[in-house]
């Protein structure tokens, strides 16, 4: 595993993350351990989740439950890892959450941090992330409202999701978006705004909903209970070409399409970690190595002959 510094101010961070939004809603207590541990084996050390995964699901699990089980799975590690959560999105209905305001106010950061504080078992978090703003409050007091915090000890950096690349500001060490080979649409504004920052950019879904995971083949249908058994939107006769070419790509080089997927993602500007879920160990073990491929120069070059910088495909 390859480790790197999360933007120009954050933490060091390995190259791949273990993203836990399946904790909870599609993995129980024992198989998310089982993947947990399977992360730690490969060297990962970033371990991001949120407040309000676990809920729904395969499972029915509740909001919540993805922190809950995530910290108990790292009970023994937590010195060794950088532990990454977020907050801003709807909770389960809450009487107390309702009555502190919008989600980027003050008063009801301070008791979403508490609530992850103890669901996650800890006594800090090393990256605490704005889910999405709330459209209400102002940006600036949300960040003023997350250094307090910052400042008592209870995280160590800031980061965010899903915010646009004209409201990104330097406070923050990193954001997450969706980007992968087949969506560069993030290189048009956000990844520039993230290099004139010193923001560092942790993708999510990096495999295209498992499309790059090399499951997917034109003509068959999709594996029962995958992704996109279930959002066949996705695979269309534009996005398999893509798939086709970027596979052709690999056994070129004498890779498969899951390193074409990590490790060519990994190379690009402002990456800071390739945020990847996984339902088994297995699969968080083959992800972890896929990083370990480095595209050179002329790798990078015939990458964007397949999709171009800023071009989605899906």
């Amino acid at each position: 595993m390859r480790y790197r510094t999360l933007g120009e101010r954050g933490p060091t961070v390995s190259v791949v993350g273990l993203g836990g939004n399946n904790f909870g809603s599609r993995l129980d207590e024992e198989a998310t351990t089982a993947v947990v541990h399977a992360a730690l084996d490969a060297g990962i050390t970033l371990f991001d989740t949120a407040d309000m995964y676990g809920g729904s699901g395969e499972r029915g699990g509740v909001r919540g439950d993805g922190e809950r089980l995530l910290g108990a799975a790292l009970k023994g590690h937590r010195d060794d890892i950088v532990l990454a959560t977020k907050f801003g999105m709807e909770m389960t209905p809450d009487a107390e959450a309702a009555r502190l305001g919008p989600r980027g106010s003050r008063p009801y950061i301070r008791y979403a941090v508490e609530a992850s504080l103890r669901r996650l078992g800890t006594d800090r978090i090393d990256l605490y992330q704005y889910h999405e703003p709330d459209g209400v409050t102002p940006l600036d007091d949300t960040i003023a409202a997350l250094r307090e915090l910052v400042a008592e000890g209870k995280i160590r950096h800031l980061g965010c999701s899903n915010l646009p690349a004209a409201r990104l500001t330097a406070p923050f060490v990193s954001t997450q978006a969706r980007y992968h080979l087949l969506d560069r649409s993030a290189e048009t504004d956000l990844i520039p705004a993230c290099l004139r920052t010193g923001v560092g950019l942790l993708p999510y879904y990096p495999l295209a909903n498992g499309l790059l995971s090399g499951k997917y083949r034109r003509g068959e249908q999709p594996p029962p209970g995958s992704r996109l058994s279930w959002r066949q939107g996705w695979l269309t006769d534009a996005a398999l070409d893509r798939v086709e070419a970027l596979t052709a790509y690999g056994t070129a080089r004498g890779l498969t399409l899951l390193e074409v997927a990590v490790g060519g993602l990994a190379a690009l500007p402002a990456v800071g970690s390739v945020i990847c879920g996984a339902m088994t160990p297995a699969q968080i073990t083959a992800n972890a190595a896929a990083a370990d491929w480095i595209p050179d120069a002329t790798d990078l070059t015939a990458l964007d002959e397949i999709v171009r910088p800023g071009e989605q495909v899906v």
